[in-house]
């Protein structure tokens, strides 16, 4: 299923990553992990974010996609089903037929 990670940094543990070199490298990581369809850089509410596009064929994958998040980042972190323009033609066809 396609799903849509947000991570949103603390200001401090970015600044903290950046200096010390490691913020690049968990993002290379979380990339090769993810294998994102796309992957966006950000700003929410004031804080570094990332958006994350991805399969996810189980839900038993949340700890090995997700940890890296809440424990090298102390990120928070959501995760949700997104469709993109074909899902969604899929979906409405489907309801417009009744199946």
């Amino acid at each position: 299923m396609r799903m849509v990670l947000k991570a949103r940094i603390p200001t401090q543990t970015g600044n903290e990553l950046i200096q010390n070199g490691e913020l690049s490298k968990i993002m290379e990581s979380a990339i090769a992990a993810l294998k994102p369809e796309a992957a966006y850089f950000t700003l929410d509410d004031g804080e570094r974010t990332a958006f994350f596009y991805f399969d996810m064929s189980e839900s038993s994958q949340m700890p090995t996609l997700l940890e890296s998040f809440f424990m090298d980042l102390h990120a928070k972190v959501s995760l949700q089903p997104v469709m993109n323009a074909k899902d969604l033609r899929t979906g409405l066809g489907e309801l417009m037929s009744g199946t």
